[in-house]
């Protein structure tokens, strides 16, 4: 029995050395011996998992081998996942080992492969698509190239999230931001991030549209429950991720194009009074300048966009639906009068920008 407790207590070197930069050193056969020794001890943890005083003995020396208490008995029947996530993280471990953990995680042998729908053995492998999406044979010629990763990684991530809704629903819990979702964002580079979030929030929203036949905001009763169900389970944790941090959240519509922003300002009410603020905002840092008759930037630190870029975006969500339209042209009604309701060009930039935008409209809609 002290042989075999020994050899438990290095269940935590291993995955220390998982996460280390020694895995670079690691072949196939090296990969293979420690996913052996995961697999030991997943069966260990089944055949002493009916047996409390054992379970108790072997927990208690997991725990005098750490420094750290994380690690307990049942963390023995997840070892092979518990290793592979650490490895997939690790970006010393060489090519060739990657490629064949990556098969390993997502070809499981049948005595793996548990019947919880939200084991981590789940987690593992989608991960694992997502690493081996992740490695392209050659760097990506343009945007469109990484279209395909891109939507992967926002189904991933939409996939995980409606999980945990369901989870909290048949448990009668109220749907949440889950404990691990801001850790796993900001693991993304700051650009990719937005974008990852940006299509899981436009995927979500047309599953509900598919779903209600009348988009996030329908009337028939599976609509409403559609929305309800992506609103609060997917898109809320979401948008509260974005528009919890003022930053964040100027970043983010910033960096994406109006186009995009508008869509999905048209889809998620919640965006679409912040975004308007924001651009509010970048209004009132232009100046008119006479000598060259259009507005400037009167404080390059401050003025993030430009007449022209704050005019495209004006214009895009102008073109959204009917409700966005509407919203939009109040908007703009209400800072124009504010600034005084000038009618004479050049006093208000918001009297500029109703006037060249409802213009630009006008002969969109005659051509």
């Amino acid at each position: 029995m002290e042989a075999l407790l020994e050899l438990v207590e290095q269940l935590p070197a291993l995955l220390a050395g998982a996460r280390s930069a020694l895995v670079r050193d690691w072949d196939s056969l090296t990969l293979d011996r420690a996913l052996e020794w995961a697999r030991y001890f997943q069966h260990l943890h089944d055949r002493f998992r009916t047996r409390p005083r054992l379970r108790e003995v072997l927990g208690r020396r997991l725990r005098r081998a750490q420094l750290s208490p994380s690690l307990g008995f049942p963390h023995l029947g997840r070892c092979p996942q518990l290793l592979g996530l650490a490895l997939l993280e690790n970006r010393a471990l060489p090519p060739t080992a990657c490629r064949c953990l990556l098969r390993s995680l997502l070809q499981p042998s049948g005595a793996e492969a548990g019947p919880e729908p939200h084991s981590l053995a789940l987690l593992a492998r989608r991960k694992a698509a997502s690493r081996l999406l992740a490695l392209p044979s050659s760097p990506p010629l343009s945007p469109a190239d990484m279209e395909p990763q891109l939507q992967a990684e926002a189904q991933l991530l939409l996939g995980r999230l409606r999980e945990e809704g369901q989870e909290a629903e048949s448990a009668g819990e109220a749907a949440g931001r889950p404990r691990w979702f801001s850790a796993v964002l900001e693991q993304l580079p700051t650009p990719r991030v937005f974008e990852v979030v940006a299509a899981a929030l436009l995927g979500q929203g047309n599953g509900a549209e598919r779903a209600g036949g009348g988009g996030l905001a329908g009337n028939s009763l599976d609509g409403n429950r559609a929305s309800a169900t992506g609103e609060e389970c997917v898109a809320g944790p979401l948008l509260s991720w974005l528009v919890g941090n003022q930053e964040r959240f100027s970043a983010f519509c910033l960096f994406l194009p109006g186009s995009l922003l508008a869509s999905l300002a048209g889809h998620y009410s919640q965006l679409s009074r912040p975004y308007l603020d924001l651009l509010a905002g970048c209004g009132s840092h232009l100046l008119y300048d006479p000598l060259q008759g259009r507005w400037v930037k009167s404080c390059p630190d401050k003025a993030v966009l430009s007449w022209e870029e704050l005019r495209e975006r004006f214009t895009c969500l102008y073109q959204g639906s009917a409700v966005l339209r509407g919203q939009t042209q109040a908007a703009l009604k209400l800072l124009k009068a504010h600034d005084g309701d000038f009618q004479v060009c050049g006093l208000s930039v918001w009297t500029d920008l109703l006037t060249e935008v409802e213009e630009c409209l006008r002969k969109d809609a005659e051509c």
